[in-house]
């Protein structure tokens, strides 16, 4: 699809800057036991935004101690217990110097710059540096992306300004930068795809149950046959963690397996958990372009049919990634969604306005 990449990575880019805000969910646990039976410290860069709490309440579970740092602009409440070092990855990491760590999780590294100043800093005195990427970095979306194919690159190496052109580029630069710093055997890179369940103030996936719940005439775009790859944050979170205790290192693609969800199951399981009937209109890539109408913000989650493009899960699910069922985490999420306030649900941030589906699908109607 020609704006594949285009409309993939400004949706991430959107979602990164709107996921800087709170939440409140719950962990799980699996069997598998960790390498590590004693309690680690972590230090987690950022931690309060969407994300990052998560991870922080998964190492708090396992009886890890975690020291945030942050500038306290975001949710400076949510860890009153932990000790948070007040800083800017933009030349103020002097409170980072002189501590030592057993690992350090990057999750809100955007800026080369920023990444390679704090790796250079922590490097010597951190046992495992885990940088937190994106699916964004991969240069051809057209295709089935695994960890070794090729990186999206751009022109001006020192562009800082994160945009949905430059967001997969810079995210790929970060990694390098990551990688110049810390040793193969230390470093630890995750590259999620879309992160979905409860906290996502991105609204993209909670489009999906909220329209199933409205029922009626609702439009599906492309096939139900049509494939997407998302990851829980808890799922992320959980792995996140298993990388430290395991000291799992190397690259890895956090998605769920290729059509193990479809948009058929997903609308499935938006059906069953809203308790809800309504009829799915089927419309085809090639008329929803035509209404100015594409995947990733407008319809988020889906991008397009075909069935040769998607990224690869096997890395990841040998190294232990557990991917709990799509319709979990979208109740979940929908539990999540209700308990927000009306005037912050009035506004969904994504998907397609009421008014917006409906003129498309009488357009469709109408054609056919």
């Amino acid at each position: 699809m020609k704006n594949s990449r285009r409309d993939f990575i400004k949706a991430g880019a959107i979602g990164a800057a709107l996921a800087a805000t709170g939440f409140s969910a719950t962990g799980y646990a699996v069997d598998n036991e960790p390498v590590s039976k004693k309690g680690l410290k972590l230090l987690i860069l950022g931690g309060t935004g969407f994300i990052g709490p998560h991870m922080v309440r998964e190492a708090l579970r396992r009886g890890h101690s975690v020291t945030l740092f942050n500038r306290g602009r975001s949710n400076a409440s949510l860890f009153p217990d932990l000790e948070t070092i007040r800083g800017d990855r933009d030349g103020g990491l002097s409170g980072l110097q002189g501590r030592k760590w057993d690992a350090v999780i990057d999750n809100s590294g955007y800026v080369p710059r920023h990444v390679a100043d704090s790796a250079h800093l922590l490097a010597p005195n951190v046992g495992r540096y885990v940088f937190v990427s994106s699916v964004s970095v991969y240069a051809d979306f057209d295709i089935v992306n695994n960890e070794d194919s090729r990186l999206a690159t751009i022109a001006d190496e020192t562009v800082e300004e994160v945009t949905g052109e430059t967001y997969g580029p810079l995210k790929a630069l970060c990694e390098q930068a990551a990688a110049s710093e810390i040793s193969n055997d230390k470093l630890t890179v995750l590259r999620p795809t879309y992160i979905c369940g409860p906290g996502d103030h991105t609204d993209r996936f909670v489009y999906w149950p909220l329209r199933a719940r409205r029922a009626g005439r609702m439009l599906w775009p492309g096939t139900p046959q049509d494939i997407i790859q998302v990851i829980d944050v808890r799922d992320l979170a959980h792995f996140t963690i298993d990388s430290i205790e395991r000291q799992v290192q190397g690259v890895y693609n956090l998605v769920n397996p290729r059509g193990a969800s479809t948009m058929g199951t997903l609308l499935r399981d938006c059906q069953a958990i809203t308790a809800r009937g309504g009829e799915a209109i089927w419309i085809d890539e090639a008329f929803l372009a035509s209404q100015g109408v594409h995947g990733g913000v407008d319809l988020p989650i889906w991008f397009n049919s075909n069935p040769a493009i998607g990224f690869t899960a096997d890395r990841a699910l040998r190294a232990g990634l557990h991917n709990r069922p799509v319709r979990e985490t979208a109740r979940d999420l929908l539990a999540w969604w209700d308990s927000l306030p009306r005037q912050r649900t009035a506004k969904p941030r994504a998907g397609l306005s009421p008014m917006k589906e409906a003129e498309v699908i009488a357009a469709w109607r109408k054609r056919r």
